[in-house]
């Protein structure tokens, strides 16, 4: 086997969307050198079978870490070598931050600190990083574009994202470190994070128990699947960093582009499941937005490409991975 060197370091490898971009990744024959510290905010056997997939690839190298630990970062740094990053790794979440604010100063502020100086003391030519849709608060102004201002975070999860976007700003500023943003628009699919509502959603229903929907069912979320997020990092991560600026620091939305009512969606996890939902409606939680919908020109023009998995397609196959996971 040939050494995990000048390859890619993913973080958050056993995470929904690391999971995802890493067999990606190893399909295509890449090298990846993957960290996860398999916390327990949600089932760790869902993050353990993703690994175990990963495992079976001998181009895959698991380190069992937490980026907030400075001093195993710089040495995986220093073995590997890394020539790009990947960093998928956070404390998700926008209601548990307000259970355990903690968690997330550590992981997505002091562990993003320590990439980002690992990335500049090794001089990796490129780190691409996860934000959100949450930066954008509730701005009224729809499609959120990425020139919009984003100074008003209404969950402690978005102000550490947002504040992620500044530090790596600052990074490219003072290094020339080349980084990009990647401000996700709810993503769902295979392998999905349990906490998540269309996950909880189809489990509840399958149950026959019944469902919490907020604000009455009146929200707007620009749903995205996985498979056009994979795309779209690797189309990034393929092309390089933006290098037409001041700066080599560039941000993109990476959404859907199609806002879907809350009360639709539901609508088409009933037909998928073959089941009516049980609805206890309730008003807006304390963090949620009210709309997230995502301007994706610059995205367009730079990568040519857009998704295109529609809401029907997704939740039919996020139905039918459900269904065998849960049920083999």
């Amino acid at each position: 086997m040939k050494e995990f060197i000048k390859g890619i370091f993913i973080t958050g490898c056993a995470g929904f969307i690391g999971f995802h971009f890493s067999k990606r990744l190893l399909d295509e024959g890449f090298h990846v050198v993957g960290v996860d510290n398999i916390n327990d905010y949600y089932d760790t056997n869902l993050k353990e079978d993703r690994l175990n997939i990963l495992k079976k690839y001998t181009n895959f190298k698991f380190i069992h870490g937490s980026i907030e630990e400075k001093e195993l970062l710089d040495n995986l740094f220093e073995q590997f070598q890394p020539e790009s990053v990947v960093h998928l790794a956070a404390q998700a979440g926008v209601r548990y931050s307000l259970e355990n604010p903690q968690a997330y100063i550590q992981s997505n502020l002091v562990g993003f600190a320590n990439i980002l100086e690992c990335s500049q003391k090794h001089q990796v030519h490129h780190l691409l990083y996860a934000s959100s849709s949450s930066v954008y608060g509730n701005n009224s102004k729809v499609p959120f574009s990425v020139q919009d201002r984003v100074d008003h975070p209404v969950s402690l999860y978005a102000a550490t994202k947002k504040a992620n976007e500044l530090m790596a700003h600052t990074y490219s500023h003072l290094y020339n470190l080349p980084t990009t943003g990647l401000r996700f628009f709810t993503v769902y699919g295979p392998w999905g994070r349990p906490d998540m509502a269309y996950f909880s959603f189809i489990r509840a229903i399958s149950n026959g128990e019944p469902i919490e929907v907020y604000n009455y069912g009146k929200m707007r979320r620009d749903f995205t699947y996985i498979d056009d997020v994979v795309e779209c990092i690797m189309r990034l991560w393929k092309k390089g960093p933006s290098l037409d600026h001041s700066l080599p620091y560039k941000i993109y939305n990476i959404g859907h582009n199609q806002p879907v009512q809350l009360s639709d969606f539901i609508d088409v996890i009933e037909k998928n499941i073959g089941k009516k939902a049980v609805k206890k409606l309730l008003p807006m939680q304390p963090g949620d937005v009210l709309e997230t919908f995502a301007d994706i020109d610059d995205l367009e023009q730079e990568i040519n490409y857009k998704p295109m998995v529609s809401i029907e397609e997704g939740i039919s196959k996020f139905v039918k991975w459900y269904k065998e996971y849960y049920t083999t």
